[in-house]
């Protein structure tokens, strides 16, 4: 049986300003999750009452991919599970390219850089949508971030290297890395 690496990503229902800070990542809520998984090759989006549950899947997995999930993910999903989500088997990849870069690429930046489409809206879009109850939006939106995820990791792997813009957005840098 393949491995089943999970590309995942998460909403919220409020922003940080709203909570008090980033000290308080945990009580942020879920609005929904969506993780695509290698094994069955399939998207699957996550409501906020379905939470343990997706913390389930990102434990069977055999590796959790995704944008930032160790700083932000994971600690909103602290508040639904007991469990330490920093020992799942997991790729940050902004982490990674935290390193070599010195600073914090966006996922928009590389996205655009390396494969050169971007995202389809932002994280106030969803806190917007949450607030009309419009989760179908905020579903296409987390999916096709999980898709941006999955494209810019598996060109990482094909090539040995992802590219970024520049702070101010201005210079195209290429980073290497050696990801699983």
């Amino acid at each position: 049986m393949s491995q089943n690496w999970l590309y995942f990503d998460v909403e919220t229902q409020k922003s940080l300003q709203q909570v008090g800070g980033y000290g308080k990542v945990h009580e942020l809520k879920v609005s929904l999750g969506v993780t695509y998984s290698t094994r069955a090759r399939a998207y699957e989006v996550f409501l906020e009452e379905e939470a343990g549950r997706l913390v389930d899947d990102l434990w069977r997995a055999d590796l959790v991919i995704g944008y930032n999930i160790i700083g932000f993910d994971y600690r909103v999903l602290s508040a639904y599970d007991i469990r330490d989500l920093s020992q799942l088997p997991t790729l940050d990849m902004m982490l990674e390219l935290e390193r070599v870069a010195g600073f914090r690429p966006k996922l928009e930046s590389v996205a655009m850089a390396t494969l050169g489409v971007g995202k389809t809206a932002d994280g106030i879009d969803a806190l917007r949508w949450f607030d009309q109850g419009k989760m179908e939006e905020i579903a296409e939106y987390c999916c096709y971030d999980v898709k941006v995820t999955r494209l810019v990791h598996e060109f990482g792997r094909r090539h040995g290297g992802v590219f970024c813009f520049d702070r101010e957005g201005e210079r195209r840098l290429k980073f290497e890395v050696a990801w699983p």
